[in-house]
């Protein structure tokens, strides 16, 4: 089973957990740590043989266009993770199609490949955004990964479905869920990120091979170049728990991808597109099921 292994490419300072803490406008003047933490992704990668999905912001595109050269370069897929990290359900839709070509501009002319995929920053394309899957497809996208079928404090959509559809109507764009597993008769989030560092390596294991064996599916996930740094600045006035979400298990997160890699086989999300797309739930199904 291949299973899709993606990065969002943001710096340690554009996470939702510190959006409060840290403005906007002082990003330029903070320690950049992305590119180097990238390309220590990127040697992960090249001694596991392992290619991948880097879904990356307009921001850092615009900053390292050489680092997103280097990506595409070593044969990895560069999509887009909108310009500097805004959820979706802050914009109108039309600041939503603005933010879209803004990114898609900036990550397409420093990588020279055309962007096919998107994922929302912090997996916002929720009940809140109806309107935000037919503008990816107007925009000629061909896939989303940027939703998140669970319960969450900080996201969450748990009515959508789990696994792949197609959420406009006459549109081939389909949606691909990051990955969620069957924990008694809940669904819980196993698609990777803060998941993936703070739980045993074990529960990340279980889940992938329940979706691949039961479901019959490939999982999707997702993790940040940030989470391999264990020397990045620490945020002093950030609340609590999302000191506790950021920083705990850095140092061991290279060793658990180590793990991830030799476990599962692994490619590119747009090398799933057309054989999930083939099975994906329909719009109508989707809606009916939205609608329950």
């Amino acid at each position: 089973m291949l299973n899709a292994l993606s990065v969002d490419v943001e710096d340690w300072f554009q996470v939702g957990a510190f959006e409060q803490t840290i403005a906007r406008e002082t990003w330029d003047a903070l320690q950049h740590r992305v590119e180097r933490n990238t390309d220590t992704v990127l040697g992960l990668f090249d001694e596991a043989g392992i290619k991948a999905t880097f879904f990356t912001l307009g921001w850092v595109a615009q900053r390292y266009p050489a680092l997103i050269r280097r990506i595409a370069d070593a044969g990895h897929e560069i999509a887009s993770h909108g310009y500097d990290h805004r959820r979706v359900f802050t914009f109108s839709p039309q600041e939503f199609r603005d933010d879209l070509k803004k990114s898609h501009d900036l990550i397409e002319n420093a990588c020279g490949m055309a962007v096919a995929g998107y994922r929302a920053p912090s997996f916002s394309i929720d009940a809140r955004t109806p309107w935000a899957h037919a503008i990816l497809a107007e925009e000629g996208y061909a896939y989303s990964s940027s939703v998140a079928p669970v319960k969450h404090d900080h996201y969450g959509w748990p009515e959508a479905p789990r696994f792949a559809f197609k959420p406009v109507k006459g549109s081939d764009l389909v949606e691909l869920p990051v990955t969620t597993a069957r924990l008694g008769g809940r669904i819980v989030a196993a698609g990777g990120g803060g998941f993936f560092r703070l739980l045993p390596y074990a529960f990340s294991r279980w889940a992938i091979r329940q979706v691949n064996q039961a479901d019959k599916r490939p999982a999707i996930i997702y993790f940040h170049p940030w989470e391999i740094d264990p020397d990045q600045p620490r945020v002093a006035d950030a609340p609590i728990k999302s000191k506790i979400r950021h920083y705990t298990n850095l140092s061991a997160m290279a060793g658990k991808l180590r793990k991830l890699m030799d476990d599962f086989e692994w490619g590119r999300l747009d090398e799933l597109v057309a054989r999930e797309r083939a099975r994906a739930l329909p719009v109508t199904a989707f809606a009916e099921s939205i609608a329950q």
